[in-house]
């Protein structure tokens, strides 16, 4: 099956170091992007994007997923759905901890083991509303040996978390567990900040980060408590790894890890994601409401805060997502500025801070949101859709 995107207006890479594109056409192909600018290719399908913008589809890297699309922490059932509908096409756990009945007072290396592997084979094998869902993650505790590690490789758990840690006195443990998950292809993230929802978290600022060496550290800038301006000054400074933003956190550190970010050179490092469902409830626009934050208030340009959204959370989470180039995964959003947006095209309006409206979403090829998202307003020009020798429509249809 050949789709073919036509008149995009704008085109944004997902790459923070070439954010935009003079991209007029795309072609997808068996799911993936076969060329830009595909000019007069045939296809089975046509999208005319109207001149609106488009840009790969968002990467929630912060989120806490339990079974399926219910979600203990806030009742909800669906919002994985919903978030799809928010533009976000692939999501990264952080770890299953909603459980219902969890002693987080009482977790054994067995439980969180088996927890991972569990999460990994039911919520984390199928698609849910079409969206990529990493489940998963393992929340390290002491006491763990490689046999462990083993168990979450051979079952094929992608990432661990340091969240219930106790790092004083067990550093040299907490360095083994880092080591043998990149022995096992298992990335790290690491709890930053003050406690979590639960209280039952360990505090962890730049005296930890600076020798534990994460791959990622989650919302540095607060979930919901971030580290002090001193250790995300130091953080940004002394250290390498990605640095994570949620939407859960705290507004002025955010600006100040950005700024810093932007001075020292290393907006590359910067990732984005939601921290939800949680205590900040069920946030379908999350991811929106990042970008929108990082360009209108903390003065990346649109195409860096998308690219920030896309990109970088692949390229920190290992993924091949999150870019949109000849060969990579056809997950990508179609919009454009909401009838009385100050914006006349998508960079205007989210430079603004105004909401952009979606009106197609794609993940792999596939139409998933056709005509207009139930998210988001739809955008002043909507994108078009048509089979070859039907009549153009808002909405997908179905070759004969």
């Amino acid at each position: 099956m050949r789709l073919i995107i036509r008149n995009i207006g704008e085109f944004f890479t997902g790459r923070i170091d070439a954010p935009t594109a003079p991209v007029t056409s795309l072609l997808i192909e068996d799911g993936r992007i076969a060329s830009l600018n595909a000019g007069d290719a045939t296809a089975d399908r046509i999208i005319d994007a109207a001149g609106g913008a488009v840009l790969p589809g968002l990467i929630d890297g912060h989120v806490h997923p339990v079974f399926g699309e219910w979600t203990p922490a806030q009742d909800a059932i669906g919002w994985i759905g919903n978030y799809l509908h928010g533009g976000t096409t692939s999501m990264v756990s952080a770890g299953e901890l909603h459980i219902p009945g969890l002693d987080y007072n009482a977790l054994t290396p067995e439980l969180v083991t088996s927890i991972a592997v569990v999460a990994r084979a039911t919520t984390g094998r199928v698609r849910w509303s079409g969206v990529k869902v990493i489940a998963g993650t393992v929340l390290l505790v002491p006491g763990m040996t490689e046999a462990h590690f083993d168990r979450l490789k051979d079952a094929g758990v992608r990432f661990a978390k340091f969240l219930f840690f106790p790092f004083a006195g067990r550093e040299a443990e907490a360095r083994d567990y880092v080591a043998w998950c990149h022995a096992r292809g298992i990335l790290v993230k690491v709890h930053t900040g003050g406690v979590s929802r639960s209280g039952a978290s360990a505090v962890c600022g730049f005296d930890v980060l600076s020798w534990l060496q994460p791959d990622v550290a989650a919302h540095v800038s607060g979930g919901p408590i971030p580290m002090s301006d001193e250790d995300i000054d130091s953080v940004v400074d002394h250290t390498a790894f990605a640095l994570e933003v949620c939407s859960s956190g705290n507004y002025r550190s955010t600006q100040r890890l950005i700024e810093r970010l932007v001075a020292k050179g290393g907006l590359h490092r910067l990732v984005l994601g939601t921290d939800t469902p949680g205590g900040t409830g069920v946030i379908p626009r999350g991811m929106l409401r990042n970008i929108l934050f990082a360009s209108s208030i903390c003065g990346l340009t649109p195409g860096q805060a998308i690219a920030a959204a896309t990109g970088s959370v692949g390229f920190a989470h290992g993924l091949q997502e999150g870019v949109l180039e000849a060969g990579r995964p056809a997950d990508l959003l179609i919009c454009g500025p909401v009838t009385g947006s100050a914006g006349t095209t998508l960079s205007d309006a989210i430079a603004h801070g105004d909401l952009p409206g979606i009106s197609h979403v794609l993940v792999d090829g596939a139409l998933l949101v056709s005509g207009g998202s139930r998210q988001t307003p739809p955008p002043t020009r909507p994108a078009f859709f048509s089979c070859c020798g039907e009549a153009p429509s808002r909405f997908a249809c179905t070759p004969a």
